[in-house]
C-alpha cells in the first residue's frame, strides 16, 4: 500500500516539529545558563523577563576569577587533575578486571562474578561512612589521593567490559597462543588494543562523573585547597551569601569541559554501548 505524498510530507513536518521541539527543550538550560551569566543582580531579580541582556556584563567571568573568597582558578585545576586521573586509571582497571571473569579459567571465577554483581546492589549511602574511614585513616582528608581512590574502581564498567570481551573471537587469542603469548600479553597486544571504543566511552563517561561529583570531594576535601570546581561553585550560593551572577558564570565554566567532552566521545559513547554485549 502506498502513501500519498501529502501523507508523507505531513509526516516529515511532524517529525521535523516533533525533533525541534525536543531539541529546544533539551538546548533550553543551557541558552539560560548562558544569559544570566551575562546579566547583573538586578536583572535577574527584575520582575519582567528579557530574552537577552542589552548590556552584557563580561565582567562576571574575570570577577569569577578575582574573587579572594572563592578559588575558582585552583578548583578548576584540582577538578581537572582528578577527571584526568580517575578515567583512564579506572577504565583500564575495569577493563583488565572483565577480562579476567570473560577468559581466564580460574577456580572462584562465578563467585568473583557475584561479588561484583553484588556490589551493585549495595546502595552508595551505605558504603559512604566506611570509605570515609578507610580513607581518613590514611591520611586521605584534604588530599587529591583521597578524593581519588574510592572513584578508580567501578563494577558497572567491569561488567561491561566482561560482556565485550566474551563476545571477542577466540580464534584470534589462540594465533596469539601460538606465538607463544600468554593470558597478560593476549590481553595488552590483542584484547586491549581491540576494545577501543569501549575504552573511549566509558573513559568520557568516568571523566564526565568525576567531574561532577559533589558530595564525596565535600566530604574528603575541607580545605579550600582540596576544593573541586563544584564544591567551589556550591560557595555561591548559601545562606550567607548569594551572587547570582557569579553562580552562571561559574555554572557556565564548569560545565564547558564536558560540553567539549561530550561532543569529541559522543560517537565512542554510542558504539561502545552498542558493542557492550547489551539487549535493549
Amino acid at each position: 500500500m502506498t502513501t500519498s505524498p501529502v501523507f508523507r510530507t505531513a509526516r516529515t513536518l511532524a517529525r521535523g516539529l516533533l525533533i525541534g521541539l525536543l531539541t529546544a527543550a533539551f538546548l533550553a538550560p543551557f541558552y539560560l545558563m548562558l544569559r544570566n551569566s551575562l546579566m547583573d543582580a538586578r536583572g535577574l531579580t527584575a520582575p519582567e523577563w528579557t530574552w537577552w541582556p542589552s548590556t552584557m556584563h563580561f565582567e562576571n567571568f574575570t570577577a569569577l576569577f578575582d574573587d579572594p573568597s572563592v578559588s575558582m582558578g585552583p578548583a578548576l585545576g584540582n577538578s581537572l587533575l582528578i577527571a584526568a586521573v580517575t578515567a583512564p586509571v579506572s577504565t583500564l582497571l575495569a577493563s583488565a578486571a572483565g577480562y579476567a571473569l570473560a577468559r581466564i579459567p580460574v577456580p572462584g571465577r562465578g563467585a568473583m562474578l557475584g561479588l561484583v554483581v553484588a556490589t551493585l546492589m549495595i546502595p552508595g549511602s551505605v558504603t559512604f561512612v566506611p570509605t570515609f574511614v578507610v580513607v581518613g585513616s590514611m591520611g586521605g582528608v584534604n588530599t587529591l589521593w583521597g578524593i581519588i581512590a574510592p572513584g578508580l574502581f567501578n563494577p558497572f564498567a567491569v561488567l561491561l567490559f566482561r560482556n565485550f570481551y566474551l563476545q571477542f573471537p577466540s580464534e584470534i587469542e589462540d594465533a596469539g597462543r601460538i606465538d607463544g603469548l600468554g593470558w597478560l600479553g593476549i590481553y595488552r597486544r590483542v584484547a586491549l588494543p581491540s576494545s577501543g571504543a569501549m575504552l573511549a566511552s566509558l573513559g568520557a563517561l568516568s571523566f564526565i562523573e568525576s567531574w561532577n561529583s559533589f558530595l564525596w570531594p565535600l566530604v574528603i576535601g575541607q580545605d579550600p585547597s582540596a576544593w573541586t570546581a563544584q564544591i567551589a561553585l556550591s560557595t555561591f550560593l548559601t545562606s550567607q551569601t548569594i551572587n547570582l551572577p557569579g553562580l552562571f558564570a561559574g555554572a557556565v565554566v564548569t560545565i564547558t569541559p564536558l560540553v567539549v567532552m561530550f561532543l569529541v566521545a559522543q560517537r565512542h559513547i554510542v558504539e561502545g554501548i552498542a558493542t557492550s554485549g547489551l539487549k535493549g
